[in-house]
């Protein structure tokens, strides 16, 4: 299951393990419905890496 986050309408942002499918939670602090957010992605590719390495289309 995926970590997503959610936000209520008082601004609180929580992070939950849930369901795929799931667009809203409880909020922990007020208890009113927080809808799914779209967060941040941690994921960078940087350098020459695996595109470089090879699996690139190679011309002739």
């Amino acid at each position: 299951m995926p970590v997503y986050e959610f936000e209520c309408p008082k601004g609180t942002v929580t992070e939950r393990i849930v369901k795929v499918g799931t667009d809203t939670i409880d909020c922990p602090e007020c208890g009113e419905k927080a809808k799914k957010i779209i967060s941040q992605c941690a994921f960078e590719l940087k350098g020459g890496g695996w595109y470089a390495d090879g699996y690139s289309s190679k011309k002739s």
